[in-house]
């Protein structure tokens, strides 16, 4: 049985701040496989976004082998590794103008 993953702490920030933009957000931290924590949608495009808390140091910011995996191998847009909802942000909108 898989055990649960972990949740950033900055994720609850991050969200919110999607949201405000106008972003749909579906967390999909607990689906496992090393599938991204949030999959967005901002101006009819879809983004997936992986969290990684900018608080912490490098070696605790690295992605797990499953979230490796996965960014190697996804064929869609890439994902993006973000550590802030800023950095979350300004890549939904740079991404679309």
């Amino acid at each position: 049985m898989r055990r649960a993953g972990r949740i950033d702490e900055n994720q609850g920030r991050v969200v919110q701040a999607l949201r405000k933009i106008g972003a749909s957000v579906a967390i999909t931290s607990g689906a496992g496989a090393g599938l991204p924590d949030l999959l967005c949608g901002f101006h009819g495009e879809t983004f997936l976004i992986e969290l990684k808390n900018g608080d912490k140091v490098p070696s605790a910011k690295k992605l797990t082998p499953a979230e490796q995996h996965f960014v190697e191998n996804w064929k869609g847009r890439p994902v993006k590794i973000v550590e802030s909802p800023e950095e979350a942000v300004n890549y939904l909108i740079a991404s679309v103008t």
